[in-house]
């Protein structure tokens, strides 16, 4: 008896052929195979969903930028007329300070008044006796820049050197035997005279107490002041100020005799009002460094007030007596 075959005897070469064929025209797969593919797509996109997630936002942020260009309008380009205006209001609002203004300030903080005393006892700094009557009687004293009380005389100086090195006139610390200086902030101090060069009528004090973060003046050089150049002189004349005053360079390497008939030379002479209380002061260029000592007034009167002639001691001569280089 023939036994029946187990496997079919069809021809697996042409029908693998035939679906080949089918795949090439585009005929649907066998079935089975689409739930395959859309198992492995589920699982690609499981697999991925936080990437896409991340593109997808970036690309909705993009979207927004760029309309956001596209909708804004366009920037203006600034003219002349639009600059003149902005400075004009800025001129109008906040005035700019003068060119004295600015190089007074520069040097405000090193200024010092300084008194000298004709004897050791304590004497008030606080202004002119008063008369029997209760007025203020303000009294001249011996010297050619004295003023204030009886036993006082009052000038100017400024710092040189920020550990309390101080420049002012020999005359108006001469003969005296205690010397006190006051500064910005309205620290008094005693006051040793480090040297003295009466040549050029010039004194080198060191104070013994200074404020904190005490600035020494900028120094400058004549050698380029020209007639003309503006400058001004700080100080206290008749022991008021610190005051102000300005003018410009009337004239270099002037002469000068004083009443002690000492002669001064190589001097700056200047038209800033200058009076007595103002000798030791500086005399400041408007970039605020400081190119003379004021030392001295022309007044043929016996008033002896400014009238419009003043001399100062070049820098030069100043910065030598203190040793400061390159003077």
């Amino acid at each position: 008896m023939r036994r029946t075959g187990l496997y079919s005897s069809a021809d697996r070469t042409r029908v693998d052929a035939g679906q080949h064929v089918a795949r090439a025209v585009g005929a649907s797969p066998p079935a089975g195979g689409g739930g395959v593919l859309h198992g492995r797509l589920r699982g690609l996109a499981k697999r991925h969903e936080r990437t896409a997630l991340v593109l997808g936002g970036v690309l909705i942020a993009l979207a927004v930028m760029v309309a956001h260009e596209a909708l804004r309008a366009p920037v203006r380009a600034l003219t002349q007329d639009d600059i003149d205006r902005a400075v004009l209001h800025t001129l109008e609002t906040r005035p700019i300070p003068s060119r004295a203004s600015r190089a007074a300030e520069a040097v405000r903080q090193s200024v010092v008044r300084v008194y000298g005393y004709a004897d050791e006892a304590p004497t008030s700094a606080a202004g002119p006796v008063d008369d029997s009557k209760g007025n203020a009687a303000p009294r001249r004293l011996p010297g050619e820049d004295a003023s204030g009380n009886e036993g006082r005389s009052t000038g100017s100086g400024v710092v040189s050197v920020d550990d309390g090195v101080i420049l002012t006139n020999l005359h108006v610390v001469a003969g005296s035997k205690r010397i006190r200086v006051t500064f910005h902030d309205g620290t008094e101090s005693e006051a040793l005279l480090v040297r003295a060069w009466p040549e050029n009528d010039l004194a080198v004090l060191r104070a013994t107490t200074i404020p904190d973060d005490l600035p020494a003046a900028t120094l400058g050089s004549s050698a380029n002041l020209r007639p003309g150049d503006e400058v001004v002189a700080v100080g206290f004349p008749f022991g008021i100020g610190p005051s102000v005053s300005a003018g410009v360079v009337s004239g270099l390497n002037r002469e000068f005799t004083s009443k002690g008939k000492r002669v001064l030379t190589r001097l700056i002479q200047f038209d800033a009002a200058a009076n007595p209380g103002n000798s030791g002061g500086p005399l400041v260029t408007m970039e605020g460094e400081v190119v003379g000592i004021v030392t001295a007034i022309l007044s043929p009167n016996q008033s002896g007030t400014f009238i419009g002639i003043g001399f100062a001691t070049t820098i030069e001569a100043a910065g030598g007596a203190v040793g400061i280089p390159p003077f």
